[in-house]
């Protein structure tokens, strides 16, 4: 079986050590299997130990997979081989090689004239919205395709199917990370065959298209079709909607009101700045991360025993937070409280660290800065409308699914 459809292995509970806690409540109704690994150095060192705790789960689904949903993936050839973020085999470092060459901080620099551009246009549209209706939903109107077009253009890849590409990510995260019963299973699994379809021409067309993409550039490296399209799947997943997840509850929790930076401070370079790398450090979009026990190993002066599944948190998020479970006045799916986002994660582990570290990071830190920049510039006299929106709450993503915001009686949102 395709391991990238197996389910984690439920671990025996594990008496706690330094920097580590079980997690036995409840996450999106289903019980955590994982040992949590919460401690800033724990987290570190187990990431700096790919031999000891390897990534080979990083992929793997967290609810098994059904037999109907299985055989609709089978139809259409899926198959997710370890490439890169769950690669440890001495194959990842070459292809990291390659990918990061289409990361550089040069190519990241280079791009910000083009993200402002995106993010203006976005912010203008937005703007209209509000004008003509006195409101705006800002996920759709700001957060969702920028950072879709940026990644295609990044990796020289065309910009087309935007509205599929953003449904398809947020599918396949549910049914990779989520707990998604054998009905919706189903349903999912069509979206995901969908995807990989379209992913699996994207990469023929590619490979024969002039010039140099990140697919024509894996191919020279001597990855076979099927291994591209397993990277590409998550990368274009990864690459894109992770920093609209970003952007999403930056926004919110700015209009909220919770932020340690106003609406208006956020207008500007230093304050968009600062308020994405607090949201990085306090509820990033991507709180935690797995790793498995290769074989029985030490994490401090714990024994973990081979085959253990671990959940690290990289930041302060909505699963395996200790307040959660303190609290019974949240519902599933929405809004967290503002004492949720304290943490003892480290803002340097949001991204990973070691050899697996995101390629991406200094990308989507800029992409959400200057998205929340600008929508702030362009929309100065606004209002959150829903306080309590429906929450993306999967082991390792979360996010506002809405920022809906209205007019301030009296002002304008016409962009200036």
């Amino acid at each position: 079986m395709n391991p990238a459809m197996m389910t984690a292995r439920p671990v025996e509970p594990l008496v706690p050590g330094p920097g580590q806690t079980e997690s036995p409540g409840q996450a999106g109704g289903a019980s955590c299997p994982y040992l949590v690994v919460r401690d800033p150095d724990a987290v570190r060192e187990v990431l700096h130990r790919p031999a000891d705790f390897s990534p080979g789960n990083a992929l793997v689904a967290v609810t098994p997979l059904e037999g109907p949903a299985l055989r609709v993936l089978q139809r259409v050839g899926f198959a997710l081989p370890p490439v890169l973020a769950s690669n440890d085999t001495g194959t990842h470092a070459g292809i990291r090689k390659v990918v990061a060459g289409y990361f550089t901080p040069a190519t990241v620099a280079a791009m910000e004239p083009r993200i402002r551009e995106l993010a203006q246009e976005a912010a203008r549209n937005a703007a209209d919205q509000l004008d003509s209706s006195g409101q705006a939903e800002l996920v759709q109107a700001v957060a969702a395709f920028p950072p879709a077009v940026v990644m295609l253009e990044l990796l020289g890849l065309p910009v087309r199917d935007l509205a599929d590409l953003k449904r398809w990510g947020l599918d396949s995260m549910e049914l990779f990370w989520g707990w998604p019963d054998e009905d919706r299973q189903l349903e999912l699994a069509h979206s995901a065959a969908d995807f990989y379809v379209w992913l699996r021409q994207l990469v023929a067309e590619s490979r024969a298209a002039p010039g140099q993409n990140l697919f024509k550039s894996l191919a020279d490296h001597g990855l076979s079709t099927t291994e591209i399209c397993s990277l590409g799947y998550f990368l274009l997943i990864a690459g894109q909607e992770t920093t609209t997840q970003l952007i999403s509850t930056t926004l919110f929790r700015l209009l909220e009101g919770s932020a340690p930076v106003g609406w208006k401070d956020a207008a500007t370079d230093a304050g968009s700045r600062a308020m994405v790398r607090h949201v990085l450090a306090t509820e990033s979009s991507v709180p935690t991360w797995r790793r498995v026990a290769a074989h029985s190993t030490n994490l401090g002066e714990v024994l973990i025993p081979a085959g253990t599944e671990i959940l690290l948190e990289l930041s302060g998020n909505h699963i395996t937070s200790p307040a959660r479970h303190e609290r019974q006045s949240s519902a599933p799916g929405t809004a967290p409280q503002a004492d949720l986002r304290g943490s003892s994660a480290s803002p340097g582990l949001v991204f990973g660290s070691g050899i697996h570290r995101c390629l991406g990071a200094k990308l989507a830190e800029l992409e959400a800065a200057i998205v929340v920049q600008e929508t702030a510039t362009a929309l100065p006299d606004v209002h959150l409308q829903d306080h309590q929106p429906d929450w993306i709450q999967l082991l390792s993503f979360q996010a506002p699914r809405t920022v809906r915001v209205a007019n301030n009686p009296g002002n304008s949102a016409r962009y200036s």
